[in-house]
């Protein structure tokens, strides 16, 4: 590994972040609206869930092959093409195909590009410096660049098109050029990844559960994955039918990511304070704390809705950067270290609760009365404000009672 990494380098492997954030917030937030008026609601989930949960069974056997085959070089290169292809169609549906079908079709495309180059970018992150101010910083990086990629994909459909569906058919080009732009300077810039190749079983994809921290750390951080996911699947639904404030949805996801990048510097400074774990449950408490008003607001509430969407924010650098950096310590901890089988199980449950938040809580609104445009919109506002937090508390008790193994404080010196 490296010893230090210059700020060129840093922000080399940070690069990709960009795009790949740019792709994720309309796979994960403007889908299911996009596809909700040619797509029944319960189908609509189904095929979310089934989709996702075979994704993210995909993510440890990635690692695995990562693992098996550490060029990270070459499996980044040929993702890019699947996630291009696959999402440039998705948002520009065919007519002479069922909705359902070119749906299925495409996301299964988009998500195998994109698992492959998350899980490797992940894992690559963690193999380039043994020292945790580093892996920070590089996590950092990608996850600032991140944000700025979700807000240019937030932004954008409002500024392109009078409706969303036009927007996200527009931004085709720029996602394309964003993608092999930056992947392109990930690729010819980042330091390649210690280690020569090795045999690796695929099955050993389960090792990381042998270590002790790692099999702590896991529910804890699928309950707070799936608090993240509900608001994520919903937060569309919720703005334009109980804040009957749909030409603000951009403005609304740009300061929520705006506050999220301003606040990844203050993360990474009180976790070398006080340690990452720790950091990661004050932001934790700030998420539940600020979130929960948004339950008791109703239409036209635009300022105390903005306001919501910038206290929450704040708390999802957090989110973003701390748990790689944890995880990254716990792979040093194992004898024969294997960042890609535990960057794989990492991916597969933040995708598992994904594919939890869309499959399980569409169908459930959909059996409540609640439809796109109107309906139910008490059970709306529970599922997307309140579960939450309730979520977000589970996760919070369970890392409270963990606060002690050393394997888990995972402290970043200054």
């Amino acid at each position: 590994m490296n010893a230090s990494l210059s700020l060129p380098r840093t922000l080399a492997y940070g690069a990709l972040g960009l795009p790949l954030a740019f792709a994720a917030l309309p796979l994960y937030v403007h889908l299911a609206p996009f596809y909700a008026a040619t797509v029944p609601l319960a189908l609509l989930g189904g095929i979310l869930l089934a989709l996702r949960f075979l994704d993210a069974l995909v993510d440890p056997l990635i690692g695995a092959l990562l693992d098996r085959f550490p060029h990270p070089r070459t499996l980044v290169a040929l993702s890019l093409p699947l996630v291009g292809a696959g999402w440039v169609g998705l948002f520009t549906p065919q007519n002479a195909w069922p909705a359902a079908l070119w749906l299925t079709v495409m996301l299964a495309l988009t998500t195998l590009g994109y698992s492959l180059a998350t899980v490797v970018h992940t894992a690559w992150g963690a193999r380039l410096s043994a020292a945790p101010p580093d892996r920070a910083r590089l996590f950092a990086a990608r996850e600032g660049l991140g944000l700025v990629g979700v807000v240019l994909a937030a932004a954008l459909p409002a500024v392109l098109a009078a409706n969303l569906g036009d927007g996200l058919a527009r931004m085709g080009l720029i996602f394309l050029a964003l993608l092999f732009a930056f992947g392109a300077l990930t690729l010819l810039a980042t330091p390649a990844m210690p280690g020569g190749t090795r045999t690796v079983r695929v099955r050993q994809f389960l090792q990381p559960f042998a270590n002790p921290a790692f099999a702590r750390f896991v529910p804890g951080y699928l309950l707070n994955a799936v608090a993240s996911a509900l608001p994520a699947t919903l937060v569309i639904f919720f703005i334009d039918d109980v804040l009957q404030l749909a030409p603000y949805n951009g403005l609304f996801l740009a300061l929520y990511f705006l506050a999220g990048a301003a606040g990844l510097p203050l993360w990474l400074a009180l976790a070398r304070r006080i340690g990452a774990l720790e950091a990661w449950m004050v932001s934790m408490g700030l998420a539940v704390i600020t979130f929960a008003g948004a339950f008791w607001l109703g239409s036209g509430d635009l300022a105390a809705y903005a306001l919501v969407c910038l206290a929450s924010g704040l708390a999802l650098g957090a989110d973003l950067a701390l748990p790689p950096t944890l995880v990254a310590g716990m792979v040093d901890a194992d004898a024969v270290p294997q960042p890609g089988a535990y960057y794989g199980l990492m991916s597969f449950f933040s995708k598992l609760a994904l594919a939890l938040a869309a499959g399980l809580a569409l169908p459930l609104l959909d059996l409540a009365g609640y439809a796109p445009g109107g309906g139910n919109l008490l059970a709306l506002a529970v599922t997307y404000a309140l579960l939450p937090c309730v979520l977000k508390l589970g996760a919070l008790a369970w890392f409270w009672q963990l606060r002690a193994p050393p394997a888990l404080k995972g402290n970043l010196p200054c």
